[in-house]
């Protein structure tokens, strides 16, 4: 015979998993959209940058799977199935963490590496046609110019994606296109470095990633209380028997 905590206990995990399968679908969306938005920018990004992003996409598709085995264990009342989704959402919680902790690791890192890298690609303006459709991309996109600021670029050599007004004089390589003044005293370069730029959008994405992060993270605590406390019963029950 069920006993009333246990089928008090089933339905409201029934009903957690399915809000834990939203949640999965929350951080795959979370992660797709970070990933799109800072990803646009992998020739200055290192790897173990873009990783948390990937990390997090994966773990949701793991989460939106296991939710599925935490309603079978429930609707079965199977005390393995219970516990074995319990380790599940305890090792998917340890990832979570893990990351969070390399991000938070890695912060400084990233901008000493992110600084050194635009600088080389810099260099390699005019002699790479990879580095130049990525600083034009980067340019134009974020409104920048330069690393620190238009002052990074020499004066004959500012690439024409650093002009917010369209003035263009042609040159010969390594000249090639650069920024030119319609009116003496005419503004008409990004003031901005590119650097506080990429800065801007990485922290704005780990804010996003840290934000769903914690909030996923406190709802499988939830899942693994609840599926302990449900497992607990089903085996007393049994045990009585």
């Amino acid at each position: 015979m069920e006993t009333c905590e246990a089928r008090m206990i089933k339905y409201i995990l029934f009903v957690f998993n399915l809000i834990f399968a939203i949640s999965g679908i929350a951080l795959i969306v979370a992660g797709a959209v970070v990933l799109s938005d800072v990803g646009e920018y992998n020739h200055f990004m290192e790897g173990r940058i873009l990783a948390p992003p990937v990390v997090l996409i994966i773990a949701g598709a793991i989460v939106f799977i296991v939710a599925f085995l935490g309603c079978f264990g429930a609707i079965r009342e199977s005390y393995y199935l219970l516990m074995a989704f319990a380790v599940c959402l305890l090792v998917i919680f340890i990832i979570e963490l893990a990351v969070g902790i390399a991000a938070a690791v890695y912060k400084s890192d990233f901008e000493v590496v992110l600084r050194d890298t635009l600088k080389d690609s810099m260099e390699n303006y005019y002699g790479s046609k990879t580095d130049r459709l990525a600083w034009d991309n980067l340019q134009v996109k974020l409104e920048c110019c330069g690393v620190e600021g238009p002052n990074d670029w020499p004066d004959k050599q500012r690439p024409f994606s650093c002009c917010h007004k369209t003035e263009r004089r042609d040159a010969k390589p390594p000249e090639g296109f650069h920024c030119v003044q319609a009116e003496p005293g005419d503004d008409i370069l990004y003031s901005v470095g590119c650097f506080e730029k990429l800065q801007m959008k990485a922290d704005s994405g780990a804010k996003t990633l840290i934000g769903v992060g914690i909030g996923i993270a406190f709802v499988e605590v939830i899942g693994i209380i609840l599926a302990c406390w449900l497992a607990t019963a089903i085996k007393t029950r049994d045990s009585k028997k």
